[in-house]
């Protein structure tokens, strides 16, 4: 039997991100990748991948996630403090703390 965890994407959902794009935008629909990079670093089934942390199972997918979700909340804030950004305060401050909430529930 394989490995019975769910799993997130080393990019936090990035293919998928990418594949809705390009069909909302050209109205192409790629096939969904059959396997993807992990946050733990193996290569699973796609169907064996989540970004909701109620889902995902592997811990360390799991301390994956929430890392990249801290990384994500900093960013944001640090580009609405560049000069001449279109990012304003309050949106940095609504993305970031969006990406800490669900940091915390990766937990």
């Amino acid at each position: 039997m394989g490995d019975p965890h769910i799993h997130v994407e080393v990019r936090l959902g990035g293919e998928a991100a990418v594949r809705n794009v390009l069909a909302s935008t050209f109205g192409l629909v790629g096939d969904a990748p059959r396997e993807v990079t992990t946050g733990c670093g193996l290569r699973v089934p796609y169907a064996m991948t989540s970004a909701r942390p109620g889902s995902v199972t592997c811990l360390p997918c799991r301390e994956h996630a929430r890392h990249e979700h801290e990384l994500a909340a900093e960013q944001v804030e640090r580009m609405a403090a560049m000069p001449g950004s279109f990012v304003t305060a309050a949106q940095a401050a609504e993305a970031a703390t969006a990406h800490r909430a669900l940091a915390r529930q990766f937990e």
